[in-house]
């Protein structure tokens, strides 16, 4: 059953310190491409090429077309809304309370998994220089003076927070960019000319890459609670995200290609190709450029995944101790502490490994559940949301062939990802369930104490 969604912040603007609106359409277009462009960007030619061969090129663009139709589904949704919360919201809004929270659930153990995994991807990436930062107190301090920066720099507000969004979103643009550039003068044309079928396990195991490398612009409606304009911008952040990142994947991967003989069986296939016509300038270009990315990536994911617990607590479906606001800097601040604690923990642990196999049904989850939702709000508008500004075209086509899309990559999932999938569904279907067990306890004491 769908449900009104308006009630917590409305009340919360009548009784307390309200999010601040301060990101433009440019602010939420960044938060979506630093998402998206995280470490993979530097690591994927060789492993696509692996798979497809010289058909990776189509490939990419292929992938970045199905993301649009995805993201298309999302920029409708989003231009219904203008609190925060994203797919949590758009699947309360469709089907109810425990819809959305399972998928809330999952999009916030994505977030913290990605996080956790960039915490370490970066004291490894920095312990190619300094070995020591790889292992005992030197990995320790790397993990969380990373994690506590971060944190820290989210607390103090949403302006500090997308300024350093744009900055490292820039950052890693900038040598991909000239990766692009100056490599397009040094392709061998003949590289790129594909040469032999590729069979449908080859075309399935290299899609299954490209969509999740392509994921993380599920994320760009989270804080919507603290856009200007919501309605008008997040939907333009939606499509100009996927159009980029497209461009800029794509164009990478025929650089790599047209100028790496040996790009399948290459582990940093960026830095070696930068080598052929870069030297080790060129390498060291592309190093610091994986490290910049990582921890923008890891910057946006703390932003907003404690927007999806600030969300799920504003509308009571966690502890309401997630849904305060600081009085000075107006952020979630102890969904902002919460967030970082539990990614330190599980970073410095290495149990976020196991959350990982969760992690990739999880995206699937949510792009399931949003474009059903796109297609449930149509024909039944919640009392909240009224009628969308952006409506995507072609009518019920564009989510339909979103939603085979994702059943069809599902269909090619591990076991193990599957089983992992399943028992994140299950972890938050029973933390929902005593959640709305306590809940009753709670109305039922107060109950008896008016008697």
């Amino acid at each position: 059953m769908a449900e009104t969604i308006v009630v917590a912040s409305d009340v919360r603007a009548a009784r307390g310190p309200t999010l601040r609106r301060a990101l433009g359409r440019w602010d939420l277009t960044a938060i979506g491409i630093n998402q998206v462009i995280g470490s993979a960007v530097f690591l994927l030619p060789s492993q696509v090429a692996a798979q497809v061969g010289g058909w990776g090129p189509v490939a990419f663009l292929a992938v970045g077309a199905a993301s649009l139709l995805v993201a298309l589904c999302f920029a409708e949704l989003a231009s219904r809304f203008e609190q925060t919360g994203g797919p949590y919201l758009y699947a309360r809004a469709a089907f109810g309370r425990f819809a959305a929270f399972e998928i809330g659930w999952m999009q916030w153990i994505a977030r913290i998994t990605s996080q956790a995994g960039i915490a370490n991807g970066i004291a490894l990436a920095l312990g190619f220089y300094w070995p020591s930062l790889t292992d005992g107190a030197g990995r320790v301090a790397v993990i969380a003076g990373v994690t506590l920066v971060i944190g820290w720099i989210n607390l103090l507000g949403i302006r500090p927070s997308a300024f350093v969004v744009n900055l490292l979103t820039f950052a890693k643009l900038l040598p991909l960019g000239l990766f692009i550039i100056v490599g397009m003068w040094f392709i061998e044309p003949g590289a790129l000319v594909p040469s032999g079928p590729v069979s449908a396990s080859q075309a399935s195991a290299g899609a299954l890459l490209l969509v999740f490398a392509f994921g993380g612009y599920d994320v760009i409606g989270v804080p919507a609670g603290e856009a200007i304009d919501p309605r008008r911008h997040i939907p333009f952040a939606f499509v100009a995200t996927i159009v980029a990142v497209t461009a800029v994947m794509t164009l990478a991967h025929i650089v790599a290609a047209g100028t790496l003989p040996a790009l399948a069986v290459s582990t940093t296939p960026l830095a070696d190709a930068a080598v052929v016509f870069m030297g080790a300038g060129g390498a060291l270009l592309i190093s610091i450029g994986s490290v910049v990315s990582m921890a923008g990536n890891s910057f946006g994911s703390v932003l907003t995944g404690s927007r999806m617990l600030f969300a799920m607590a504003e509308h009571g479906d966690l502890p309401r101790v997630l849904a305060r606001i600081h009085p000075r800097y107006r952020t979630p601040s102890h969904a902002v502490l919460a967030m970082t604690a539990v990614t330190l923990t599980l970073a410095l642990s290495g149990s976020f490994v196991v959350l990982a196999l969760a992690s990739g049904v999880a995206r699937l989850v949510i792009y399931m559940g949003t474009c059903a939702a796109a297609l449930r709000l149509r024909s039944t508008p919640a009392p909240a949301t009224g009628p969308a500004p952006f409506v995507s075209p072609g009518g019920p086509l564009v989510p339909v062939l979103a939603i085979a899309m994702s059943l069809a990559i599902l269909a090619g999932a591990t076991w193990g990802q599957l089983l992992g999938g399943a028992a994140g569904l299950a972890a938050g279907a029973v933390l929902f369930g005593t959640g709305r067990l306590l809940q009753l306890d709670r109305r039922q004491e107060r109950g008896l104490g008016a008697r």
